[in-house]
This record gives structure tokens, C-alpha cells and sequence, in this order.
């Protein structure tokens, strides 16, 4: 992970095009470690959800480019570098597994960690996840439960229960998230370690259930 951090850490304070370009064997380097991390990740996540299959490296990772098109900040790069392992790949909108590092005192997330769930789902989906809420919400705090190390994000959410669902239910604090994500921040000494990635996939199994729930969910909203 060294190399990993070595050059976010260098891209968090030289975000520009003339330090990239002196620096590129920096970045080759952090994006090779990162793929590795990846073909070890889709394999390893594969052999417990068997929803995760043909998928490749580029399925999984991003571009360092940031699209500054349209935003008033025009910082060229990425101060950060992550693995979403999902089915049928990143760009799906199914809920996944993702591993997420940035730079040190960087303010994108906030920390090193893992996160599992599903980001931002569009309103069909998100309103077939209420749905299923309001049927069996225990089944979901089940499975929140056992990802025990993981915390539910309630960060994003509504002030009260959305519009066509009951305005009190047993289930409030779920139903009114606006997207269903379990937060992990990397333990002590864990992002230099030589078990990060085997920890990372003893942990991403713990939530199975909780994902199987969500893309339940998403792919019922499709039909």
C-alpha cells in the first residue's frame, strides 16, 4: 500500500498537470497495486456471492481523471483510488462491495475503509427498497446485524418518511434513507498490512445477505 498512498498523499498537495506528469511512474505504480488488489478481490468475493462473475479489473476500478466540465472545482485528478465489486460491474446500479482509500487529511469520504451497499439508486429502485422495507424491515436489520463490524450510514436522509409510505412505521430510520450503505473505517495498522485485502473479504462476506436484500430489490424494479 505503500505506493498507494505515497502517491495520493503527493497528488492531495501538487494537484496539477506538470506534478503528474513528473510523477507518472508514481501513479503507474499505485494504479498496478490497486488492480492487483482488484483480481484478488473479484476472486475472492466470487467464491461467497455468486453474483460476482466474469467481471474484469476495469469493471471494478476508476479513472484518475477528474470531469471538471461542469464543476467550479477544476483540480485535474482524483484524491483517491478505489474497488467496487458488484454484478455486472460498476456502472450496474446494483448493490456491491468497495474498498476506498484517499489521501491523508484528504475530504472526499474522510478515511480509508470498506463500504457495502448500494450508492445513490435511482427512484424506481430506491422506492422498490422502501417497499420492501415496509414488508419485512426486520429481514434488513438482520442482515445489518450480522455485519457486525460494519455501521449503518444514515448521513443521507430524509426529515420524515417519504411521500406514498406510512408517515410512522417500525422502520422509520430505514425508510427514510436515501441510499443504503454499511461503513467500516480500516482498523489500526490494517491499511499497511500484508492481510488487508484477505481482512477485506472476511468482512465484505458479513454483508452478503445485506446486498442480496438490495439487489432483490433493484432487479424488481427493473422488470
Amino acid at each position: 500500500m505503500k505506493d498507494v498512498m505515497t502517491f495520493l498523499n503527493g497528488v492531495l498537495v501538487n494537484n496539477n498537470r506538470p506534478w503528474f506528469q513528473e510523477n507518472k511512474d508514481l501513479y503507474q505504480k499505485a494504479q498496478n497495486k490497486i488492480y492487483a488488489m482488484a483480481e484478488t478481490l473479484i476472486s475472492g468475493i466470487s467464491k461467497f456471492d455468486s453474483s460476482i462473475k466474469n467481471l474484469s479489473v476495469s469493471d471494478c476500478t476508476y479513472r484518475i481523471y477528474r470531469d471538471i466540465r461542469f464543476s467550479p472545482d477544476k483540480r485535474p485528478y482524483k484524491t483517491h483510488m478505489g474497488i467496487y465489486v458488484c454484478p455486472n460491474g460498476k456502472k450496474s446500479g446494483l448493490a456491491g462491495y468497495y474498498l476506498h482509500f484517499e489521501g491523508d487529511g484528504a475530504e472526499y469520504i474522510g478515511c480509508n475503509g470498506l463500504f457495502t451497499g448500494l450508492w445513490n439508486p435511482d427512484k424506481n429502485t430506491l422506492k422498490s427498497i422502501r417497499e420492501d422495507i415496509c414488508y419485512d424491515g426486520d429481514a434488513f436489520v438482520d442482515a445489518i446485524n450480522k455485519a457486525g463490524n460494519f455501521t449503518l450510514d444514515t448521513s443521507n436522509s430524509l426529515t420524515k418518511n417519504p411521500k406514498d409510505f406510512p408517515p410512522h412505521h417500525k422502520h422509520d430510520t430505514l425508510l427514510r434513507l436515501k441510499q443504503y450503505n454499511l461503513v467500516q473505517e480500516l482498523p489500526e495498522g490494517m491499511l499497511y498490512s500484508d492481510h488487508l485485502i484477505e481482512w477485506a473479504l472476511e468482512e465484505f462476506k458479513t454483508s452478503l445477505e445485506f446486498n442480496n436484500l438490495l439487489n432483490r430489490a433493484a432487479m424488481f424494479a427493473r422488470e
